[in-house]
């Protein structure tokens, strides 16, 4: 067996003119050589032939036949290696408009957007241009990918080497394997819509990959074969942000698939959830540019955690690297490569070390791709790419001259032309001139003064002449004065000056003493750090309100309050409540322990926390409506921690909620019920061993009444009882089979349905119309189990009785009725009706300011049907609890139960009644005292951060426009847009 170099491959033919091939040696002298971010070797030689590092060293031997570069004062770096690019691939285009619900391939995966047999190498098309720019920010190794899809297909490595052909430059034609949430543009395939509709799609892949390479499939599909074919290839994932690193991360958990993951820049808001993937991160540094804050009244619309984004965002790779998380640097995500450099800067003066910059852009990504062999070093063997600099590549007045790849010289700056920047004093005609050059050995610019005043000032810089023309200091002559600079020198320039009488004279300019001076190492320190070093504090979660430490549990004794346990205790007058390792520990008179914090609670109330029973705040996306069945999906994925809004319901005295899925599909997605623990990560707000539910719905957002195409089944009522009947006739078929120990693909949608059928599973289920909410307790006696909840039912009062004998309880809106068709006919007693008959009834919101409401919402009952206050209050506490299986730990005070507590400054039903604490599991969440500090404390902050921002627009930096930005309340019907 036998190994050819791609350097020996002369045998391809050539019809672009005369094949020569230089072989000699080409040695640079006397250099600092890095060898590594870690080795660096001065007065060196770098030695290369034919493409690769000979030898490098301080005394090596220098052949005969050896081309000689004197690179004295100089130094040598390995080129970088930037592995996410879409370097010579065309933007895919879309496909067409509107949506369909089949895949459009045979053979292929029945989805469209998994594409794994997706080769970049077939569109591949190198780009000079393109090369060129990399080539300036110091670029000679790129992966590329094509950006569509889900399932993207394989990448590879490519060498930036302007004067080869492909047979050289590809270095590997298959290196990665790249992923998304992101479907493909080439198809209109509807399925899915939603990030949890990706994540559910991915998993499903990966169970079926299995179940086809286990020989149980008979025809063929090319996109399995290719899954399970480039499965020992890195594996990428273009995640984009902090929150769906997370996701993109229990992706691969489930199926055992450690993920490289490309990041968002945000990961120093949860720093050790992202350590604990164990992913190493392709991070982005596109960085913010500061707001324009000029106008006051459109700086205070800016939100914190905006500008907290331009503030902290810099600090990003630094926080990484101190927290031992691997990461290669990207230009990936910015709209002008010509940024990097300046962001690099950025981040570097905010922080990270250079050998760690150094290191993301060379030996890490190297050694990601299986090259270390041969890329991210300069040791004996590797390519010889590598740039040549005037000194630190990663301080801002270096200049970057050549950039070899392969052996080949790109080159950026003459290294010849010396830089000549600095402040000069000279004399010319008696008088005294300041003279200020900067960017000399790319487009010079200058600047003359004479007592102050600018004059008008040109300069050109070329073969070592250099030719300034400026303005006389007398204004009331247009006359000019040339310099010729036949001398140059990096600390003096000296010549000729033509005056505007034509008269020559000498001149020499001296750069002035601080600027030639050495700097002590506290001075070199100093101007290493900017003003921007400051970084706001990073808080759980990372925006207003948030917590500087996660705060704890305690052991709190509120005494002589009014206690509405909800229990048949019924409401303790003049009572205390001990809190005592996040459980009730004692209800009574007179208590005490000599451990806890005690509160006055005298004139106060306290009842248990809220329960929202359906609820879309701290949620991604809520709607997948690809599909009429969407079961495989669920909202635990796309949890939002960082939803405002779950701190305005904690501010009234909301504790637990139920997240549904929405109302796109007859049968919807799977619930996430978590607890309000605002700063907590988005796991750890999901409740333990919580309850399965599911939602279901009926009318007309599922039969699409409202959509300008109605192109998915079904289209009327009658279609809604055949889904269901079809697919629980599907579950049934699966699940019987699986018990009967057959071999099966495993199927995620069947398997949630199944649990519907073995009672594992309850169903909430959005109804208005009394015949289907008829129909669909009919359909689920036919299977065997009962209906557990219908939500909204606002023609509840017309069914009560036939839902308390099928045993299903009812939550609704107080008073909402006629804001569309089938509405018509609610009336606000309907939640008294059906308590009165039996149901058990809740009073939930499907409304994100409503919910900071709901005490308020279930005191309308009162009014509306004389329900008790007692029962009214167990509309929003006992009583959704009971609906979601979770009486027996929240929705009344009983000793033992989870101590999800709020202490009202009023009658908990009263207008007037603020929440003056909300507490879950004995940590205080919400403190009105704690609220009324925060509020000074982030105006403080954002003054802060203004003046920082008018300070980077004072030195003349960009800046972007202030945008008012909405935030959307999602309800039933929202679709998500992530696609």
């Amino acid at each position: 067996m036998c190994s050819v170099s791609l350097f020996a491959q002369d045998y391809f033919p050539s019809n672009t003119g005369v094949k020569a091939n230089n072989s000699n040696y080409t040695a640079f002298t006397n250099a600092t050589i890095h060898l590594s971010p870690t080795e660096t070797i001065e007065n060196a030689t770098l030695l290369i032939k034919d493409g690769k590092v000979v030898n490098v060293g301080k005394s090596i031997n220098i052949p005969k036949n050896t081309t000689k570069v004197d690179l004295t004062g100089k130094m040598i770096y390995p080129s970088f290696i930037d592995m996410y690019t879409t370097f010579g691939v065309k933007k895919p285009e879309r496909n067409g408009n509107g949506p369909i619900y089949g895949a459009s391939r045979s053979g292929f995966y029945w989805n469209d957007h998994i594409m794994p047999e997706q080769d970049v190498m077939a569109s591949f098309k190198y780009d000079s241009k393109s090369a060129s720019e990399l080539h300036k920010l110091g670029f000679g190794v790129v992966n590329t990918h094509m950006p569509d899809g889900i399932v993207r297909g394989t990448g590879a490595l490519i060498a930036l080497n302007n004067g080869a052909d492909n047979s050289m430059r590809v270095l590997d034609g298959e290196t990665t394997q790249h992923f998304s949430f992101r479907k493909s543009v080439t198809s209109r395939q509807s399925y899915p819509s939603s990030i949890m509709g990706s994540m559910a799609l991915l998993r499903q892949m990966y169970n079926d990959a299995k179940w086809y390479s286990d020989g149980n499939v008979d025809t063929k599909d090319l996109s399995l074969e290719a899954l399970n074919s480039n499965k020992n290839l890195l594996q990428i994932f273009e995640a984009g942000s902090r929150a769906n690193v997370m996701r993109a991360d229990k992706v691969g958990d489930a199926s055992n698939v450690q993920y490289t993951i490309v990041g968002g820049g945000d990961e120093y808001e949860r720093i050790n959830e992202v350590k604990n993937t164990n992913a190493t991160i392709i991070l982005p540094i596109d960085f913010q540019l500061a707001y324009d804050v000029d106008n006051a009244f459109l700086a205070s619309t800016l939100s914190l955690s905006d500008m907290r984004a331009w503030n902290q965002a810099p600090h990003n790779p630094r926080l990484l690297a101190e927290n031992g998380i691997q990461f290669a640097l990207t230009t990936h995500g910015l709209k002008s490569k010509k940024t990097f450099k300046s962001n690099l800067m950025k981040a570097i003066e905010s922080g990270l070390s250079k050998q760690k910059a150094l290191e993301a852009l060379t030996t890490i990504p190297a050694s990601l791709l299986g090259k270390s062999d041969v890329l991210g070093t300069l040791k004996p063997g590797s390519y010889a790419n590598f740039l040549i600099t005037s000194g630190d590549v990663f301080d801002t007045k270096t200049q970057l001259f050549e950039n070899w790849v392969q052996g080949k010289p790109h080159v950026i700056t003459n290294m010849d032309v010396k830089d000549i920047d600095g402040d000069y004093n000279f004399k010319l005609a008696g008088k005294d001139y300041k003279l200020s050059i900067s960017e000399s050995t790319t487009k010079p610019n200058a600047k003359l003064e004479s007592n102050s005043k600018s004059l008008g000032t040109k300069i050109s810089y070329a073969n070592d002449w250099v030719n300034l023309t400026f303005k006389t200091a007398d204004s009331t002559k247009k006359e000019y004065i040339r310099v010729v600079a036949n001398s140059v020198n990096v600390n003096s320039l000296s010549g000729k000056a033509i005056m505007p009488n034509g008269n020559e004279l000498s001149f020499y300019a001296n750069k002035s003493e601080n600027d030639t001076e050495e700097k002590s190492e506290k001075e070199k320190k100093a101007d290493s750090i900017s003003e921007k070093m400051y970084m706001s504090p990073i808080t759980y979660p990372n925006l207003a309100y948030g917590f500087k430490e996660k705060p704890k549990s305690e052991t709190l004794l509120f005494k002589n309050a009014t206690i509405w346990t909800n229990e048949q205790d019924g409401v303790l007058e003049n009572s205390d409540l001990l809190i005592k390792n996040g459980k009730i520990s004692k209800i009574g008179k007179n208590l005490s322990d000599g451990n806890a914090k005690v509160i006055d609670a005298t004139g106060k109330h306290i009842t248990a926390g809220i329960i929202d029973e359906h609820s879309h705040i701290a949620a991604a996306s809520i709607n997948e409506g690809g599909q009429n069945s969407s079961a495989e999906v669920t909202i635990e994925d796309v949890i939002d921690d960082e939803d405002i809004d779950i701190y305005r319901n904690l501010a009234g005295g909301v504790t637990s909620i139920q997240i549904l899925h929405g109302s796109a599909n007859p049968i919807g997605g799977r619930s996430a019920i978590i607890k309000l623990k605002w700063g907590e990560s988005a796991e750890d707000l999901i409740y333990d061993n919580s309850p399965k539910f599911i939602k279901f719905a009926l009318g007309e957002n599922v039969k699409q009444s409202r959509f300008n195409r109605n192109e998915r089944f079904p289209q009327s009522r009658m279609g809604v009882e055949q889904v269901f009947m079809d697919y629980f006739s599907r579950a049934k078929a699966y699940d019987d089979a699986k018990k009967r120990g057959k071999p099966y693909r495993k199927d995620t949608e069947m398997e949630v349905l199944a649990e519907i059928l073995n009672k594992e599973r309850f169903i909430s289920c959005h109804s208005y119309v009394q015949s289907e909410i008829n129909m669909l307790m009919k359909v689920a006696e036919k299977f065997d189990f009962n209906i557990n909840t219908f939500t909204h039912i606002l023609e509840g009062y017309k069914v009560a009785d036939k839902m308390k004998a099928h045993g299903v309880g009812g939550s609704t809106f107080s008073d909402w009725w006629a804001y569309k068709y089938e509405v018509n006919d609610a009336i606000p007693y309907n939640a008294a009706i059906m308590h009165n008959v039996g149901v058990v009834v809740a009073i939930n919101s499907d409304d994100a300011e409503m919910a900071r409401r709901l005490n308020q919402e279930a005191a309308k009952s009162v009014k509306y049907g004389n329900v008790s206050e007692e029962e009214a209050l167990r509309f929003v506490t006992l009583n959704p609890a009971k609906l979601l299986h979770l009486d027996d730990r929240v929705g009344s005070l009983k000793v033992g139960k989870d101590a999800d507590v709020v202490l009202w400054s009023d009658h908990p039903l009263s207008v007037y009644a603020k929440a003056e604490k909300t507490i879950i599991e004995g940590i205080t969440y919400f403190d009105i005292e704690r609220d009324k500090q925060m509020r000074e404390a982030i105006k403080k902050e954002k003054s802060e951060l203004i003046n920082l921002m008018l300070q980077d627009k004072n030195k003349g930096l960009k800046t972007q426009p202030v945008k008012k930005k909405e935030k959307e309340l999602l309800h039933c019907d929202s679709m998500d847009s992530h696609n």
